[in-house]
């Protein structure tokens, strides 16, 4: 028989949640109100907004489209998977796909270095946290864009050299002649120096502001890269830049991530009404949210109370076989760890591609007074990478190495 809802179990349902007038809504809005003059931070796909509380508008940071070489860098950081990606197609893909796609990447990479120069990234790119790596990032894509040119002549030539094998040896990691640096080394390098950007820039931002951390409400509004990434405080890149920002004051519990919240528009530099327009729903969000917890004791004494798990990343030694998190960088040269984070953020659906290395380039940043000249960029800095080649000198600096 059709099943109907009953009436006075409903309503009972209504008391506590389910309405506007419920107790649950009326615990929202007393905790909202008790922290309505508390500094609330959203960050969503796009901007970072502050509302100072007490009906101040908000300050605004966009982060995603200011990324200046976010897109440059993702193309030579996306060359490792692509090659691996034409090596499985040729395996297990309908016959000859391999062979179309491996052309037009060829062609684009060719054209890529031709674009290349020490001027693109010094004067258009223009990263203030790039500043004087110029000369070696345009090297390094130069080298990255050769490397590449010949792995896929070779493999258009002879099919049977594009295996994961010689992915690997040739390519990846090595050791094989004529590959002074591994990709893998390039794909760390490329991700730290968008991490490093992102990091600059949100840190100089957030230590202008000089907030009360210690009561900043912090909401991760809304969908982070691919579907499934960062719905974890260890897998969003942006909440480690906030904690690394906070220099340790801003407890992990006062930090939400709330991927089905609503995200204001993305903000165009214009007028803030749209952003000021959702504070009381995420102040609502947050306090009832956290507030919750203030449950827990009057209801359960004398139980276990929860305590997050501190980030207490896991130390790999060569015996290592499997991870279920990101594991620690002791350095710049831990290659080990370097090149696991590839792994992770790969096979880790929570994870956001561009994020292997976001949260140590945060911490060297922060170690070293947000200073990125101070940093040492792994990867690139001190790599053994070819002085620039270029056909056009009056477009590329840097003299072609000897043959």
């Amino acid at each position: 028989m059709p099943y109907s809802e009953n009436a006075e179990f409903i309503r009972l349902f209504q008391a506590y949640t389910g309405s506007a007038t419920s107790i649950g809504a009326h615990f929202g809005q007393t905790a909202g109100r008790a922290a309505a003059g508390d500094p609330l931070i959203v960050a969503t796909g796009f901007d970072i907004a502050l509302y100072p509380g007490g009906g101040a508008p908000p300050t605004i940071e966009g982060y995603r489209l200011s990324n200046r070489g976010f897109k440059e860098t993702a193309a030579i950081s996306h060359l490792g998977p692509a090659l691996a990606t034409l090596a499985w197609l040729r395996e297990h893909g309908p016959d000859g796909v391999w062979r179309a796609d491996a052309q037009e990447l060829l062609d684009a990479t060719r054209a890529t270095r031709e674009a290349n120069s020490v001027a693109l990234w010094r004067d258009e790119i223009a990263a203030p946290s790039f500043v004087g790596r110029a000369e070696s990032i345009a090297a390094m894509v130069d080298y990255a864009c050769r490397l590449t040119e010949r792995f896929l002549e070779r493999s258009l030539a002879d099919e049977s050299y594009l295996t994961a094998e010689r992915l690997r040896a040739d390519y990846l990691e090595g050791p094989a002649e004529g590959l002074p640096v591994p990709f893998n080394r390039v794909m760390v390098a490329t991700f730290f120096l968008t991490g490093m950007d992102l990091g600059h820039r949100l840190i100089s931002w957030f230590d202008g502001l000089d907030l009360p951390w210690e009561r900043a409400m912090v909401v991760i509004a809304g969908r982070q890269g691919r579907p499934t990434a960062g719905v974890t405080l260890d897998s969003n890149s942006v909440a480690g830049v906030i904690l690394a920002a906070s220099r340790g004051r801003l407890p992990s519990e006062r930090l939400l991530i709330a991927p089905h919240a609503p995200v204001f528009p993305m903000h165009d530099g214009g007028n803030t009404e749209a952003v000021q327009a959702l504070e009381h729903d995420y102040r609502r969000l947050w306090s009832s949210m956290t507030a919750m917890s203030a449950l827990g004791e009057p209801m359960f004494a004398g139980y276990p109370r929860f305590k997050p798990e501190a980030r207490n990343l896991t130390e790999l030694t060569p015996d290592t076989r499997s991870v279920h998190q990101m594991p620690a960088v002791s350095g710049p040269t831990d290659w080990l760890a370097l090149t696991t984070r590839l792994r992770v953020v790969l096979e880790d659906p929570r994870q956001l591609l561009s994020g292997a290395v976001t949260d140590y380039a945060s911490a060297q940043l922060v170690q070293n007074a947000n200073r990125p000249e101070a940093v040492t960029v792994p990867g690139l800095d001190g790599e053994p990478y070819p002085a620039l080649q270029a056909e056009n000198p009056a477009v590329h600096a840097g003299a072609p190495p000897p043959d």
